[in-house]
């Protein structure tokens, strides 16, 4: 969600407006004004995402509270998509940056328009969520960025991990379909509990309590065949060592 307000001298243009915001369902409409200066005063104690701002109005325009949004210190300054009915202010626009500039009478298919970059613009700077999150020991699992959703997976029900070119597959227990999350092998390899994971080849980590045989050059983990690599053998067999 954006945090939005909406600043306008004009009655009907500001209603409009607000009706818009109300009806898009990632912004937020915090407040609405009709004087650039009550919307300073509110700015002052509030952050907010996004401003539509009118340009022509009498006590402070949309230009000059442009400018003094521009002025102030520190980071999460709010994006401004000016609202007017004259076209002659573009270039006033373009110098203080804003986001966009809808030439009223706009509809709500010109104004989510707007808005959809004003969405594109927060999820570029927003910072990103790591693909996995650390490992809560107590409660022993993982959370795994699946898609546009954060899944959580119980370590104990992985049985195998696989390593692809941008991907892994994570394969568990009693699900046919394996996770598919967008890391490197690497990273989940740091995030699992080392005695409970070994890396057995470049391209996959094993869960050691899931292996049902092994042979000189590989192992069986669930009916499924997977084999160690050269580089990985001798820590594998000191492992096995130990239960020998």
């Amino acid at each position: 969600m954006l945090k939005c307000i909406a600043v306008d001298d004009e009655p009907l243009a500001l209603g409009l407006l607000c009706s818009f915001i109300e009806k898009t369902p990632f912004l937020n409409l915090t407040a609405s004004f009709s004087s650039g200066i009550k919307a300073m005063e509110m700015l002052h104690g509030e952050q907010v995402d996004l401003i539509f701002l009118d340009i022509q109005m009498p006590d402070l325009t949309g230009i000059q509270m442009a400018r003094l949004l521009e002025g102030q210190p520190g980071s999460g300054k709010p994006r401004v998509i000016f609202t007017t009915a004259f076209n002659n202010f573009a270039l006033e626009g373009y110098k203080v940056d804003a986001l966009d500039y809808l030439l009223k009478p706009f509809d709500y298919e010109e104004f989510l328009k707007a808005a959809n970059k004003a969405r594109a613009y927060a999820e570029l700077i927003r910072p990103q969520v790591p693909a996995v999150t650390s490992i809560v020991e107590e409660d022993g699992y993982i959370f795994l960025k699946v898609e546009y959703q954060l899944v959580r997976v119980a370590v104990k029900d992985i049985l195998y991990i696989e390593g692809l070119k941008d991907y892994v597959k994570v394969y568990l227990e009693n699900t046919d379909k394996p996770l598919l999350t967008l890391t490197s092998l690497k990273a989940l390899e740091q995030k699992l509990p080392a005695k409970k994971f070994m890396r057995i080849h470049r391209s996959y980590i094993i869960s050691l309590d899931k292996v049902s045989a092994v042979t000189k050059n590989s192992l069986t983990i669930a009916e499924q065949t997977i084999t160690i690599g050269e580089l990985y053998k001798d820590a594998f067999s000191a492992y096995l060592s130990k239960w020998m």
